[in-house]
């Protein structure tokens, strides 16, 4: 039964791993296919109230489950991380630079940008996409360890999150990508919450039809469990 309902996950996922764009729009799971890297672009008074906001920033950077494909706008889990941090007294401005279908590989690629916003700490989730495809896991394990290099070389502070596959890619394949997390923490001395749907995967009301993405519930608890990484990073 696990296995018949893995294929059709797989299957469902294929079908997004086009790269549709998810920032700013009314409703993620709406947005046209697309293969550019470019987040969509945000509306003249969004730009102004960013240049005017000074608070340090945390990026989100990853792909669709950073990005909340499929949930209402507002209701990605970096959206529920600032509400936390406002909650708590911090004030960090939280970016969201999640892009549906991404794969590490395209982390490597977008990085440069990443670094050019100046951010205080960056949250990477990255490495989905290239379990699903079932890519090679010493090229996925280079393109992680780069991003996560190429970020703590310039000063910003790192959390990473991981992610897990169903278990018809078998166990070899499966503990070698699970093992990718682990490794790079604990190179690069980063925090490290090991699976980002803690809490969320196979909770009734967390998950959408896809059983893939988190739901706005499921991305409220999303960002609980990133929560405790990153407060140690920051300053009040």
């Amino acid at each position: 039964m696990w296995r018949t309902a893995s294929l059709a996950i797989l299957a469902a996922l294929i079908t997004t791993l086009s790269g549709c764009r998810t920032d700013n729009t009314p409703r993620q799971s709406e947005q046209p296919a697309s293969s550019s890297p470019t987040p969509a672009a945000e509306t003249p008074a969004q730009t102004a109230a960013a240049t005017n906001d000074n608070r340090p920033l945390i990026v989100c950077f990853g792909d669709s489950l950073t990005a909340g494909y499929g949930a209402e706008l507002g209701k990605s889990y970096p959206d529920y991380l600032q509400a936390d941090l406002d909650a708590k007294g911090y004030h960090y401005r939280v970016v969201n630079q999640g892009i549906s279908g991404n794969t590490t590989k395209d982390g490597v690629e977008r990085v440069d940008s990443i670094l050019a916003m100046k951010p205080s700490v960056v949250v990477v989730e990255f490495g989905g996409n290239d379990g699903l495809r079932g890519l090679r896991i010493e090229d996925s394990r280079a393109n992680l360890d780069n991003i996560v290099s190429t970020l703590k070389a310039s000063g910003t502070k790192v959390v990473l999150a991981g992610i897990t596959l169903p278990p018809d890619y078998g166990p070899d394949y499966i503990n070698q990508f699970n093992a990718t997390y682990a490794l790079l923490a604990k190179k690069y001395d980063v925090p490290l919450l090991p699976f980002l749907l803690k809490g969320v995967f196979g909770v009734d009301g967390m998950m959408q039809a896809d059983r893939t993405h988190a739901t706005a519930e499921g991305n409220k608890i999303v960002a609980n469990n990133v929560l405790p990484l990153l407060l140690p990073l920051l300053k009040k």
